[in-house]
Order: structure tokens, then sequence, then C-alpha cells
């Protein structure tokens, strides 16, 4: 099973505008095309599909992505709105992937660039972790670990503590995906003697600089995906970067 997340394309109505340092749509054109050749199985969107809120972005973002050869899903990040998504296409909380499970959590505050689960969320992710043992994947936009940039440490999960409290609980879950850092990451996290797989994605647009106190973009990178291979419950993940 290929597994490929992709991530903060921050696409207008407008397919001309741009972004900090290019043109959002002509990466995310471009990191499709990388992920078409992949071969995927599953493709998962983990947020901020949308820089200017826009109907008119998500039905463009549409249309791109029922291109690609498998079934794909989509969260929403801070940037969205998760009315104008859901009306294109429904947001699912999860999907079967025969021998694991993917877990879609909507961490998104309206109006605040963090992210949130809440206790009603947090209760209903138990519950769904209660009713299944098989290996799980969970992918959502906020960060639920630091990432290493202050100010994007300041605006990831705000309730990670209790989050990472419940998954002590359901040895089954195994990889978690994340989005809204716009670079590269890889950590396992300890917990109640295993580790779980806690990873970042370059975004399809602008990249952040790892690292960085305040906010400040790294020219120097490039956009890309994640590809992550589930074999029995074991797996393997890496990042892919494209040229433009």
């Amino acid at each position: 099973m290929r597994l490929i997340q992709i991530t903060d394309a921050h696409l207008h109505a407008d397919k001309q505008a741009r972004s900090r340092a290019a043109i959002p749509w002509q990466q995310f054109e471009a990191v499709l095309d990388a992920v078409v050749a992949e071969r995927p199985d599953v493709v998962v969107v983990s947020g901020d599909v949308s820089q200017d809120e826009t109907s008119a972005s998500y039905v463009h973002a549409c249309e791109a992505l029922n291109r690609l050869p498998c079934p794909w899903f989509w969260i929403p990040g801070n940037h969205d709105q998760p009315e104008l998504m859901a009306a294109e296409r429904p947001m699912l909380d999860e999907v079967d992937l025969e021998q694991w499970r993917l877990l879609l959590l909507d961490t998104h505050v309206p109006g605040k660039p963090h992210g949130e689960l809440g206790a009603t969320k947090l209760t209903a992710l138990a519950e769904r972790l209660e009713q299944d043992e098989r290996p799980v994947a969970i992918v959502m936009h906020h960060p639920p670990v630091d990432v290493g940039a202050a100010w994007m440490d300041a605006i990831g999960l705000q309730d990670r503590d209790a989050f990472w409290q419940l998954l002590s609980a359901y040895p089954q879950v195994k990889i978690i995906l994340f989005g809204h850092a716009h670079q590269a990451f890889a950590q396992h996290q300890p917990l109640a003697g295993s580790a779980i797989g806690t990873y970042g994605c370059p975004a399809t647009s602008d990249q952040f600089l790892p690292g960085a106190k305040t906010f400040a973009v790294d020219e120097a990178s490039r956009p890309g995906y994640r590809v992550v291979e589930l074999h029995g419950e074991e797996w393997q993940t890496w990042v892919e970067r494209i040229d433009l």
C-alpha cells in the first residue's frame, strides 16, 4: 500500500497569483505530476489547500486532484474554509486501507493560526480507537510536536498534551502525518514503551526555514511530498522533492 501526503498548496482563485517565492498553482501541478508517476494507492491532502479562501480555489484544486489515478482525501488547515471545501468534496474522518486504518483529524480553529482538537473530538478519537486494533496512521494539519522553529511551535496543536496522553492507551497508532510546518520533519515520539513515527511534509508551495525564531521562507528548498509504504504492520517513509 503506497500512501502519499501532499500539503499546504495555498492556492488562489487566480492561477497566476504569486506567493512569496513562486506561483502556487504551478508548484501544485508540478507536485501532482510527480505524485502520479509514483503510482499511489491513496493520496491525502493535509490542509491549507487555499490561500484566499475562495470557492474557486477549491474548484481548481478538485479539478487537479481528480486527475490522480487513485482515491484522494483532504482535511482543512488554518487557512481553509471547511464549508467551502465540503461543498466541493466531502471530508471524511476515516479511510479503510485494508490492513491499516487512516484517521483524518480536523484541527481547524476558525479565525486562528493554531490548531486544537478539543474535548469532543478527543473523546470521539478514543471511541474510534476502541473499535479496532488494526495499525493506525493519523493525518492532521497542525504539528502535535515542536518542530524546532519557535514561531511555528507557538501555532501548532495547542492541546497536544491531552492528545498524547490519549494515544498512550492505544499502541495500534503507529504513524502521525502533519502539515502546516512547510518542511520535512521526522521524529519517533516515545510513548508507553513504544514510539510513534511523527512526520512533517514539505509544502507544495513555499518552504519555511527550519529552526527559525521568526517567520522565514527557505528559498533554497524545493516543493515536495511524502511517500509512506505500508507493509503488514511495518512502514517506510521518505520525502521527495521536485525541480521547477
